[in-house]
């Protein structure tokens, strides 16, 4: 379900893991179709066109989280093996759900409170403990999308409002941030598990734009993010990719989000890992054995492309010696995530350095961070 470039990714990856990738696009114009072998156009919560996809296929699992649960669970229901499954996937579709399920396990997470309107009888004390907080729509944000950073107690009671007429909010505490990082993890049918190595990650604007490998803590928090990935993975029964963005904190890691697919803080194991995140999410949900998750050289860096206000060039990034370009077949404009470029080597430094020269002659909005 879904054709974008996580999709694309996954169709180049498909030789690999012995499978064949049928996509249901929303567009002729969908990214994925150039990697498909077959293709539905329809949207994500049409439910013939999710009958049709699943008549076509023998699982159907996702690009994205902007599907209808109750959907996915009828198409269970109804005999379809959809991995992950819908219980699963209201963890990665409903923030406030994630947040009270995550919270209930013992899995830190930001203090939150979850509202349908800023009239909630619970709110004015939370924020008297909290201060200025962050306002999340708790369904369909992405990239920085859905998340309000309100300056005042009254501005935060405005953004309650308004973002409240489309559905329920996160509210939750800001926290002073060491670093950001991510974990990309897969889960088997049968509970198997193999998680890449923690790495840094990089936003501006609320996207990512730079993942970096290895990511810049000691040993001790990189084996409690793998343990986290573990339980996390156990505890909502996932199978396939479970990215889990951390916020790396005073008070160690605290979970921001999490996704049931190949994720953008993953892209840097198509060369930096013996197996990319998309052969092994395919390799989980068609019910195969996960290959190794073991990078190939000491640093690693991924910088997204993001559309700079003139057109960029992408013979100029291919044309740097060890820039791996990834073009997403994307119609070019501004803050458009248009492709991305990976660096593979020796010292961290060079590395960095280099992949942010390729993504700057691709022409990125974006600057070294």
């Amino acid at each position: 379900m879904g054709a974008g470039q996580l999709a694309r990714m996954m169709g180049e990856a498909a030789r690999a893991a012995g499978v064949t990738l049928t996509v249901l696009a929303s567009s002729l114009d969908d990214s994925a179709l150039a990697t498909s072998e077959a293709s539905i156009i329809g949207e994500p919560t049409d439910m013939a066109a999710l009958e049709q996809l699943a008549e076509a296929v023998d699982v159907v699992t996702f690009d994205h989280e902007l599907v209808d649960l109750e959907q996915i669970a009828a198409l269970e229901a109804g005999g379809v093996v959809v991995r992950p499954n819908a219980h699963a996937l209201k963890c990665a579709v409903d923030k406030g759900y994630q947040r009270k399920t995550f919270d209930g396990a013992g899995i830190a997470v930001p203090r939150f409170i979850v509202v349908a309107s800023a009239s909630d009888p619970l709110l004015n004390g939370f924020l008297d403990s909290v201060g200025t907080p962050v306002v999340k729509s708790a369904r369909g944000g992405y990239d920085g999308r859905g998340v309000r950073f309100p300056a005042s107690r009254a501005e935060t009671l405005e953004v309650i409002n308004e973002m409240t007429s489309f559905g329920s909010v996160v509210v939750e505490e800001r926290l002073n941030l060491r670093a950001e990082l991510a974990l990309v993890a897969v889960r088997g049918v049968h509970g198997e598990y193999a998680s890449y190595p923690l790495v840094t990650t990089v936003q501006s604007r609320g996207m990512c734009i730079e993942v970096r490998f290895p990511a810049e803590v000691d040993e001790s928090t990189a084996h409690e993010a793998t343990r986290l990935g573990r339980k996390i993975a156990n505890l909502i029964d996932a199978v396939g990719v479970v990215a889990i963005e951390f916020f790396f904190t005073d008070r160690g890691l605290i979970v921001n989000e999490i996704a049931l697919r190949p994720h953008n803080s993953g892209h840097w194991t198509i060369e930096g890992a013996r197996t990319s995140q998309f052969t092994n999410h395919l390799l989980a949900v068609s019910g195969q054995k996960l290959q190794s998750t073991e990078p190939v050289a000491p640093a690693v860096v991924m910088v997204n492309v993001v559309g700079a206000d003139e057109p960029s060039s992408l013979e100029a990034a291919q044309g740097i010696a060890g820039v791996h370009v990834h073009d997403y077949g994307k119609s070019w404009r501004p803050d458009r995530k248009l492709g991305h470029v990976t660096v593979v080597g020796d010292d961290p430094h060079a590395v960095h350095v280099t992949a942010w020269e390729g993504a700057r002659a691709y022409g990125t909005r974006t600057r070294e961070s």
